[in-house]
């Protein structure tokens, strides 16, 4: 009776292409306005996704707002945009809300208004189901009761009809008349309690169907191959129409896998492993020290749905093959060490990484630009910086427990190869975002839970790719 009066929603245990941190990011031109974005998708689809939006530029008269699909035809019909609120208190920053109506990929159009002229960008969003809710118990059992008293008063109301509903004014039923209303009044029971039990069997089977659009992230199986070859397999436990062929380059990679060394997070490397058939990768690994690693796999299909995969493996004492390429290593203090208020990291070519961090602390879901300052060995601001994978940096959120991972770039948390497929991205999604200064580069991001963090930031200096590790504690 409970489950029929209970509200089931949806669950999920991990979101897009980030674990634990479904809030999307992006910072971006619209037209002469520069705006940063941020997208809270629904928990429930469909459902409303709430979104922020803080002009960096002055002269915004109004802000316009309105939800797509991020490709096919639906894709180039608009219907009517929003009008987003502007804050009573800064002037600069507008919030709105707007349904996403089915699963899958979709994209939040922005259109900017003012004194400069006018402007568009769009913002990709996975609308995926992310948990589930029941209802309060105390409202359960409110409506229980309820439910109860009304089936109660049916009966009584027929009974009633039947043994008294032909009766002069104060007479009493004769028997034949009570018998009469006692078999009514069972047979009503019998059909009350009836149709509340194929009602709560079809909601029962309402939910079994509704469980099809839950999202099961793809599973991902690592082995290790003899020569030091790590083997990696996707493996679909089931979720709509998902493809595992149709993989899009993200900054000219399929995958980009970030390796970390546990317990202590010390080391991590940014690998991006082969396809060599679907759903199937390979990477010849580098120098490393037995342990046990955390394999964070980041691809984009090509509806423009993000997604992470993880595995554990334990790896013996590998010689390894020198990285080449885009493939990076870096190096920090192990998690014993762990110490929020360190803002300088050193640079193994030479030099150090600087965390300009304000004096607010950081705070849960609040997004704050995590800027990174380099200097070279010298002091001064290094002038050998160059674009890595067609980014200034790139930088690895991860909560120390393993429940948030986040692979975010300075244009934010939106992947490259999903910002493609939006109509108003241009023919380069990474213009405005190479290299905004010679030597610093920073982050918009909102971390999403309380709790420690390490942040792994990669950037490349006259062609050496180097890593800066820092610590951070959420309030």
């Amino acid at each position: 009776m409970m489950r029929l009066l209970s509200v089931l929603l949806l669950f999920a245990a991990l979101l897009g292409a980030h674990v634990g941190s479904p809030d999307v990011f992006y910072e971006g031109a619209a037209g002469p306005f520069r705006l940063l974005v941020t997208i809270r998708p629904p928990v429930i689809v469909p459902g409303v996704a709430e979104i922020e939006i803080r002009s960096a530029s002055p002269g915004v008269r109004e802000i316009r707002i309105v939800p797509l699909p991020l490709t096919g035809d639906g894709a180039k019909f608009a219907p009517t945009p929003d009008v987003a609120q502007r804050s009573k208190e800064d002037p600069q920053f507008y919030t709105g809300s707007l349904w996403l109506m089915s699963v899958g990929a979709w994209q939040v159009r922005i259109r900017a208004e003012g004194e400069q002229g006018t402007g568009e960008l769009s913002v990709p969003v996975p609308a995926l189901p992310t948990r589930t809710q029941t209802m309060q118990t105390g409202i359960g059992a409110l409506l229980l009761t309820l439910t109860l008293i009304l089936a109660v008063g049916i009966v009584s109301i027929v009974g009633a009809g039947v043994r008294e509903g032909q009766l002069d004014p104060g007479l009493e039923a004769p028997p034949s008349r009570v018998r009469r209303a006692r078999v009514v009044m069972a047979v009503t029971a019998v059909l009350v309690g009836a149709a509340l039990y194929l009602g709560n069997q079809w909601w029962g089977a309402e939910a079994g169907n509704y469980s099809r659009i839950i999202y099961k992230p793809l599973e991902l199986a690592a082995s290790l191959q003899p020569g030091g070859r790590l083997m990696l397999r996707m493996k679909d436990p089931g979720w709509l129409r998902r493809r595992m062929d149709d993989l899009l380059p993200d900054h000219g990679h399929l995958m980009h896998m970030y390796v970390l060394r546990l317990p202590e997070m010390e080391r991590v490397w940014h690998l991006h492993p082969e396809q060599v058939e679907t759903g199937v990768f390979t990477q010849d690994l580098p120098e490393m020290p037995a342990g046990r690693y955390q394999l964070f796999a980041d691809i984009v299909h090509g509806s423009g749905i993000p997604e992470t995969l993880q595995a554990q493996i334990d790896l013996p004492a590998l010689e390894g093959r020198p990285l080449t390429g885009d493939d990076s290593a870096g190096a920090g203090p192990a998690l014993a060490q762990f110490d929020p208020g360190r803002t300088a990291a050193p640079l193994p070519g030479g030099g150090r990484m600087i965390w300009e961090r304000g004096a607010e602390p950081l705070r849960v879901k609040q997004v704050a630009a995590f800027r990174f300052r380099v200097e070279d060995e010298s002091g001064r601001p290094a002038a050998d910086l160059e674009p890595y994978m067609g980014m200034a940096g790139h930088a690895a959120f991860v909560k120390t427990d393993g429940t948030v991972f986040a692979h975010v770039h300075p244009s934010g948390s939106v992947p490259m190869a999903a910002l493609s497929l939006t109509a108003a991205a241009g023919a380069d999604p990474h213009a405005g975002h190479a290299m905004a200064t010679p030597s610093a580069v920073s982050f918009p991001y909102g971390l999403p839970q309380a709790g420690d963090y390490r942040i792994y930031v990669q950037i490349k200096r006259s062609g050496r790719i180097e890593t800066g590790v820092f610590d951070a504690r959420v309030q």
